[in-house]
């Protein structure tokens, strides 16, 4: 939680005006019970009317100021907490989005969701209690026995037993509970996580019918994160009657001995009672104690979570001294780029060298695992390489900064992913800027505009979570949309046209081809129909480059390509 202590700083006024209203607070509730003394005392004992009412209309203005100080500073310090949470769950998702690709999987997208939404709230909520009781609670029982020591010194020796008890209690409870509270966020992650997949899979569940394996999967996530919170619940449950035991000991020993007391003459009966009262705002400062250390424990295991997230460094940050682009604009070049998965033991891709120029066609094809998909990530870099140089524009990707080197490149990956919203929002993606005329002109060239104004509302269609709503074709076609508008130096397609028909395939390349003729067009395919007409193809296997050349000269000299050809063409085709 410490470590959260350094976001709180825009909030450093409102909270200083909260522990003022608090301390306020605190001290017109220790002031009352001598009120009430005097009241017995010097008012009821002797008779007196007009010290009765004097006295009691100073009690109802510090009741009443006690009361307002309360409400201001509850109503601030919520505010505080909001604003707080805020601001976290704002750093948090601001964090992610600069994460890279390793990152995001050695977090989980789970365990964010988590962490933003479930773990910002019980930071917050310990927040307004740290709030409220930091100076609520230690002055009180301070304050408390020191003006229930001015009362009656000896009285007090009671709580010499009582309130060491009371912290033995609280301190065996909470080091039993605390393990448990770190397992229950693991738990909501895991619960998190098993939703997420049999949500967005759920498809794929029912066609193989799975369901009640998953449903199984969830009981069993739900089962575990129930009896977790349970086991907790009921070691802090036992917490309260402990207290209120030692509580009703207490006063019932205040009672006892005090009575002695006023009997031997040694205390007066308003005395007492304001000794009672001091008896419990003591103990009940313990409570609230107690209250606070029980969600420390939960808060804390939720705090280290999102630091975790706020304190990891992303691998992946722009150079100190960032280089402006080269002449030639859309000019690729890889130099002996070597590239390994984090844990990996074999590299992904091997000492990888070739160059795509403006107005060319590059084609990358191979075998599954080959790492064509591997190869098309480092061009926006999504990850860094571990040796060699990614040339754009003539200048090391490195030294690009991330924005300028990702505003070059229309981007189409190999699982089309669509935002809520509506169909013109998804292609404008790519560009806020475009008019409708361009974001027509885009979809028709993507052969997506047929489909779109079929749809009732056209271009104002609504995408549903995760383009549910399109087919797996339909979907393509508006991410390639969405490149186009872009107008890229660089078009990078990741396996683009696998879900698209034959025909729909050789149409929209036949559209993209004088769309696309001054920039430099990478495309990632498992058809030969796809590449064959590319200025230049390169052949992947294992990592490494095993070919490169036009279909004509591959088939003739390469036996990887030929194999892959031969599987798809015929005979005549292949002649």
């Amino acid at each position: 939680m410490t470590k959260l202590i350094k976001y709180l700083k825009p909030f450093l006024f409102s909270i200083v005006i909260v522990i003022v209203l608090f301390f306020i607070q605190s001290l017109a509730e220790l002031y009352l019970p001598t009120l009430m003394s005097d009241i017995v005392n010097n008012g009821i004992a002797k008779s007196d009317n007009t010290y009765i009412l004097n006295t009691g209309k100073t009690m109802i203005l510090v009741a009443l100021g006690d009361g307002i100080c309360v409400i201001i500073a509850n109503f601030i310090g919520s505010q505080v907490a909001i604003k707080f949470g805020k601001r976290l769950r704002s750093m948090i998702f601001t964090k992610a989005e600069n994460f890279s690709l390793h990152e995001f999987d050695k977090v989980g997208t789970a365990s964010m969701i988590t962490r933003t939404t479930n773990d910002i709230v019980q930071v917050q909520q310990l927040l307004v209690m740290i709030m409220r009781m930091m100076i609520s609670a230690p002055l009180m029982c301070i304050g408390g026995i020191i003006l229930a020591a001015h009362k009656d010194a000896k009285l007090t020796l009671i709580f010499a037993v009582s309130l060491p008890l009371l912290i033995i209690v609280i301190g065996i409870f909470l080091l039993k509970g605390l393990p448990y509270f770190t397992a229950i966020q693991k738990k909501l992650d895991k619960l998190n996580l098993v939703t997420r997949e049999g949500l967005t899979g759920i498809r794929v569940i029912r066609a193989f019918n799975n369901i009640n394996k998953e449903k199984k999967k969830f009981n069993n996530a739900n089962i575990e994160l129930r009896d977790t919170s349970l086991t907790v619940n009921r070691i802090m449950a036992g917490l309260m009657p402990f207290m209120m035991v030692i509580l009703n000991v207490t006063q019932l020993a205040v009672i006892w001995f005090g009575a002695i007391r006023i009997d031997s003459g040694s205390l007066q009966v308003g005395d007492m009672m304001a000794f009672i009262q001091y008896a419990m705002q003591i103990m009940f400062s313990f409570l609230m104690l107690a209250m606070m250390f029980i969600m420390i424990p939960r808060a804390e295991a939720s705090a280290v979570r999102i630091s975790e997230v706020l304190d990891m460094k992303p691998e992946i940050v722009d150079s100190k001294n960032t280089k402006n682009s080269g002449a030639e604009r859309g000019y690729i070049e890889f130099k002996d780029v070597t590239f390994s998965y984090p844990g990996a033991e074999q590299p992904a891709l091997n000492n990888i060298s070739f160059s795509a120029k403006p107005g060319e066609i590059t084609a990358i094809i191979g075998g599954t695992g080959s790492g064509k998909s591997t190869l098309i990530n480092l061009i926006p870099r999504f990850y860094d390489i571990d040796s060699g140089s990614i040339l754009v524009d003539g200048v090391d990707s490195r030294e690009l900064s991330q924005k300028e080197l990702r505003s070059k490149i229309g981007f189409v990956p190999q699982k089309a992913v669509l935002f809520t919203g509506t169909i013109s929002d998804n292609i404008k993606f790519g560009n806020r800027e475009a008019s409708n005329d361009e974001v027509e002109h885009a979809s028709k060239v993507a052969q997506a505009y047929d489909f779109i104004t079929d749809m009732k509302d056209g271009f104002d269609s609504v995408i549903a979570q995760g383009g549910s709503n399109v087919s797996g074709g339909q979907k393509q076609r508006l991410s390639i949309a969405r490149a186009l508008v872009r107008r890229p130096e660089v078009y990078v397609f990741d396996d683009s046209f696998s879900a698209l028909d034959f025909k729909t395939d050789a149409k929209l390349r036949a559209a993209l081809k004088s769309e696309t003729k001054q920039s430099t067009v990478i495309i990632v395919a498992q058809r030969i129909s796809t590449v064959m007409e590319a200025d230049r193809i390169i052949v992947l296997d294992e990592g490494r480059i095993v070919g490169m050349g036009t279909h004509r000269e591959l088939l003739n000299s390469n036996e990887v390509y030929k194999e892959i050809a031969s599987s798809q063409l015929s005979e005549e085709e292949l002649a």
